[in-house]
């Protein structure tokens, strides 16, 4: 996910700019945000073009090889069109790399590291506050567009997957109260937020570090625990989507919350592979055919659940054996949602350590092979949606037609619904849709 900052409408007499970048995945994102929220408390405004603000933020991903390229690219065109850069998020906490390459740079900051960015803002150029005109909205600056927003409720993670290197670089689990979430959330749906999209490392492993500790919200106590704030959550009116969900056995307790309405039938479940084997050396659950049982009852409860999740293919050591266990899975699980990715070796990552590397032509095909199963999945389950009404959030307008997505997609990762209307709609409106056509990813629908 890339995010450029856009300026607001506030005029200030010699107000500092910022240009910023966000790079990496939602919850770099919410960090993004959480600075310029910042910054635009102390009065800066933001700029569209590098060359016209006093300084660049560039907030990296370091977590794959080609990601670290896509940073030191938008680093290097800072560096060419303005010259004064700050660079922040998880490749800044291996700041060698970056240094090397850019000696220059103003100054260089970790993940999560707020405060040292905004200081190292402060002493490029100081803030110019003024408090009668340097206004920000109550819930803060957002990268997104209005109708929907990213509420990430914890950082780090304690697992220790062999292919990821995220615990070093944000650290173990880090749970937020629930009543910060809470009001956080709160202040969102009441600026306009339609849709929740709930994100963190691993959001059922929200509350175990703080041993699932109370904090005061409304007239009430509620617990850092998984399913309480999911059913506190689901009360505040607005669409509320689960993301980066571990398979730990009470994520059960959810899937009534979404029978029930409360939260979006829709779950973002990393499961990463099938073959025990790889799952081991993954060092990842590994009994999927207990987690097909799971998802058997989870639809017996819910039918209009949806499963998004993401595999790898190529792993170190993946055999052919292996690899076919995962497509017999795919195809019997019927995921509704699915992404595959060919194995990146990442530097620090102890899965480095394993050898019998897959060729990459090799991982190629199976990644081929892997998306064709799928599609043919993903195209009998869109199938069966033609002739149903499916309730739409609309994204954009244009004008032959708007797209929008069903409680089943999320932004960005997820399919559309192509929606055309007789009566005008507005991006963040929710509509009933018929479904006239379909296809392996995206819909076709006329509003009623």
């Amino acid at each position: 996910m890339t995010a450029t900052a856009s300026p607001s409408d506030t005029k200030g007499a010699a107000a500092p700019r910022i240009s910023f970048v966000s790079l990496g995945c939602p919850k770099a994102l919410v960090d993004s945000e959480r600075i310029l929220t910042h910054l635009r408390a102390e009065g800066y405004e933001l700029s569209r073009r590098h060359d016209g603000a006093d300084v660049v933020i560039v907030n990296t991903c370091g977590f794959l090889d080609s990601a670290k390229a896509e940073s030191l690219q938008a680093i290097g065109e800072a560096m060419a069109e303005n010259g004064r850069v700050i660079v922040t998020g998880c490749m800044g906490a291996q700041p060698e790399e970056i240094r090397e390459k850019y000696p220059n740079l103003l100054a260089v900051t970790g993940p999560q590291a707020y405060e040292s960015v905004v200081a190292a803002v402060h002493e490029a150029v100081p803030p110019a506050h003024d408090p009668f005109l340097d206004l920000i909205p109550p819930q803060g600056v957002k990268l997104t567009p209005r109708h929907y927003a990213y509420l990430k409720i914890s950082e780090g993670c304690n697992n220790r997957c062999t292919f990821c290197i995220i615990p070093s670089l944000r650290g173990d689990l880090v749970s937020r109260p629930a009543g910060d979430v809470l009001r956080e959330a709160e202040k969102l749906v009441k600026a306009g937020v339609k849709e929740l999209l709930v994100v963190s490392q691993d959001t059922s492993a929200y509350g175990i570090d703080t041993r699932y500790a109370s904090s005061p919200w409304r007239d009430r106590e509620v617990r850092a625990r998984f399913y309480d704030l999911a059913s506190e959550l689901g009360e505040l009116g607005a669409w509320v989507r689960l993301h980066y969900v571990y398979p730990y056995p009470h994520v059960d307790e959810v899937i009534p919350l979404m029978a029930e309405g409360k939260i979006l039938p829709y779950l973002d479940m990393p499961l990463q592979h099938a073959s025990p084997s790889v799952l081991k050396r993954m060092r990842r659950p590994g009994n999927q055919e207990r987690q097909l049982d799971r998802i058997r009852r989870w639809r017996e409860i819910c039918p209009d659940l949806a499963i998004r999740s993401t595999f790898i293919v190529g792993f170190p050591g993946e055999t052919d054996a292996e690899f076919e266990e995962l497509l017999d899975w795919i195809r019997e699980a019927r995921l509704e949602r699915v992404g595959c990715f060919e194995y990146e070796p990442v530097r620090g990552a102890t899965a480095n350590d394993l050898g019998l590397l897959v060729p990459p032509e090799v991982k190629a095909e199976r990644k081929r092979r892997f998306m064709e199963a799928q599609s043919h999945v993903s195209l009998r389950l869109q199938r069966a949606k033609v002739g149903k009404r499916l309730s739409v959030i609309i994204d954009e307008v244009g004008p032959t037609g708007a797209r929008g997505r069903s409680k089943a997609d999320a932004p960005e990762i997820d399919g559309s619904v192509h929606v055309a209307s007789r009566r005008p709609v507005r991006p963040g409106d929710i509509v009933t849709v018929k479904i006239e056509r379909a296809d392996a990813y995206d819909l076709h629908g006329i509003a009623v």
